[in-house]
């Protein structure tokens, strides 16, 4: 892709570093921040976690 003039030139710039369509929904909060939809968030993990820990202690118990 090569630019014609420099007009054409800095809307392939804008183009190239503007921030993704995502982030620029989620209000400029970083990906980290929110939850890539379907995987679990990291509360969601840390109960899991929690709730597996029980469970062998438990059995190591019995």
């Amino acid at each position: 892709m090569s630019a014609e003039d420099d007009a054409e030139r800095k809307c392939i710039e804008a183009r190239l570093y503007a921030k993704p369509k995502a982030l620029r929904r989620a209000g400029g909060q970083s990906p980290q921040q929110q939850p890539q939809r379907g995987g679990p968030t990291l509360s969601g993990a840390q109960a899991l976690m929690a709730q597996m820990a029980a469970q062998d202690a438990q059995l190591g118990a019995g």
